[in-house]
């Protein structure tokens, strides 16, 4: 009875054990995708712009043809992030990284995709925007994004991003913004080194 007992455990064991990856289950989960399709653009519309959302700043987007490139920076200025995607008409996907301002090592950056669907909303004299979603990893959703284009703002992908050293107080030594022209020779002495000084 003791061996049928136990051959009955080890058999019950084995398969809880390997009973997951007989079925073909792994732990990784598909990457979640965004459910949105393509559309035409608004008439006279252009991604092309300044984009501003409470929680993610200024959002520099510039098109190439079917590329897209934008950058932003946090509006508490601790974080800038860039993406780089592809656009079918009124959508844009793309992968993204988000920095941290002054740190290294893993938790310094975060990545991961996102998509943004251009809107135009009802009325005369509306303001366009941008609604979408960035996900972590491979995943394509998880948090939303709004944000509204700003009229009479041209981007700026230059003005947002990490140079090295400027990021965290470094100054401009290794940079192109030194102050040009030849140092200034130093004074020469005064003859006039043994005055007394003056009373009190």
């Amino acid at each position: 009875m003791n061996v049928s007992r136990r051959l009955w455990i080890a058999a019950a064991a084995g398969a809880l054990l390997l009973g997951p990856m007989a079925l073909g289950c792994s732990s990784n989960p598909a990457p979640k995708t965004a459910k949105v399709q393509a559309g035409d653009m608004p008439e006279g519309a252009d991604w092309t712009g300044v984009y501003y959302s409470e929680l993610y700043g200024y959002l520099h987007l510039v098109q190439d043809n079917d590329a897209i490139s934008g950058k932003w920076i946090r509006p508490v200025k601790d974080r800038w992030g860039e993406l780089h995607g592809s656009v079918t008409g009124d959508l844009i996907k793309f992968s993204w990284t988000e920095h941290v301002i002054g740190a290294i090592g893993p938790n310094s950056t975060k990545e991961g995709r996102g998509y943004f669907k251009y809107k135009r909303p009802e009325g005369e004299n509306v303001d366009d925007k941008v609604v979408g979603e960035i996900g972590r990893n491979k995943d394509e959703v998880g948090e939303p994004w709004e944000a509204v284009k700003q009229r009479n703002m041209m981007p700026d992908l230059q003005s947002i991003g990490g140079t090295g050293s400027s990021d965290i107080g470094g100054g401009d030594w290794d940079s192109e913004n030194q102050e040009s022209g030849a140092p200034e020779a130093p004074a020469s002495p005064s003859d006039e080194g043994s005055a007394e000084p003056p009373s009190l």
